[in-house]
């Protein structure tokens, strides 16, 4: 327990500065937009890329891992799906709304879980985490953009334009230039490496600096009730789903642990910009992603000690 708290007290830490620095408008707050797609954009994807490279596992160790992952999305997604109705009734949880409870219930912040397991595993764990956006972000940017077209309506996509997302989408890219550079044997010439890699060693601090920056207190002390169980949904069914997920596809050690990683870190903050630009309720949004921020300082640490200790 003492090792998993105290690998996760400077991630944690990070994130804090990251709120003081925005409060304390040291760097404005109209900069940090900047600050978020260079990482997205540029830092996290040169990561994964020289991450997979160099990467001594085989793929083929990995399979139960990604369809663990794999599954487990979609299964938290038809559980959201289907709790659409009782939401509505009791909570008059609907359109908007919903689609910000489903986001948020089904997206992973892949930075945190990156950020984590680099503390705990390193560069092998990393090999291993940066395969889970390549198992779970094609699904999960397709159904979410599915659920807002069906709930929230401002914004049509056509099946082109899905696509495209997903074509576009830099963390998907990295991964999969990363694993074709792997595959291939490619060597990449030393100053290429080196510059990826030095791109790359940046990634973790400046996302978690970006993420506190992000915190939104007051659209989450004004939140409802839908905070509560889309937080309850993330942070606690989906690393409950996972763990039995895991056993079933025979996941053991360091990649059980890597699975409920990902599935216990709180939800997405870009999810924060399709609910703005689609119609969805993009102040509940804040207001969730802020409450499972917060949650997570207490949930993750007891979350990853039992995994680990399961784990052996």
């Amino acid at each position: 327990m003492l090792v998993v708290i105290t690998s996760l007290l400077p991630i944690f830490a990070i994130i804090i500065l990251g709120f003081a620095l925005r409060k304390s408008g040291f760097i404005p707050l109209e900069q940090w937009r900047g600050v978020e797609l260079i990482a997205y954009w540029l830092l996290f994807p040169a990561l994964l890329i020289t991450t997979l490279a160099r990467s001594t596992l085989s793929f083929g160790e990995l399979a139960p891992f990604a369809m663990t992952l794999l599954a487990l999305v979609i299964i938290i997604t038809i559980i959201v799906w289907l709790a659409r109705i009782p939401l509505e009734k009791l909570l008059n949880v609907k359109g908007p709304a919903f689609t910000t409870v489903f986001q948020t219930s089904t997206r992973w912040h892949g930075f945190i879980a990156l950020a984590i397991v680099d503390k705990l595993y390193g560069e092998t764990g990393l090999s291993v985490i940066a395969i889970a956006f390549a198992a779970m972000a094609p699904y999960l940017n397709v159904v979410n953009i599915l659920v807002l077209i069906t709930y929230a309506g401002k914004k049509k996509f056509t099946s082109g334009a899905i696509l495209l997302n997903l074509a576009r989408n830099p963390l998907i890219l990295g991964v999969l230039i990363g694993i074709a550079i792997k595959l291939s044997g490619f060597v990449m010439p030393d100053p290429v490496f080196t510059t990826l890699d030095l791109l790359g060693s940046g990634a973790l601090g400046v996302s978690l600096l970006a993420m506190g920056a992000g915190l939104r207190w007051r659209a989450m002390l004004s939140s409802g009730k839908e905070v509560f169980v889309a937080s309850a949904l993330k942070l606690l069914l989906n690393p409950a789903i996972a763990g039995v997920l895991a056993m079933l596809f025979g996941v053991s050690g360091m990649q059980f642990v890597i699975v409920i990683i990902a599935a216990a870190v709180p939800t997405a903050v870009n999810g924060y910009v399709l609910a703005r630009t689609m119609g969805g309720d993009a102040e509940l949004y804040a207001a969730t992603s802020t409450a499972q921020v917060l949650a997570s300082f207490v949930t993750l640490p007891l979350i990853i000690a039992a995994a680990v200790q399961f784990a052996g």
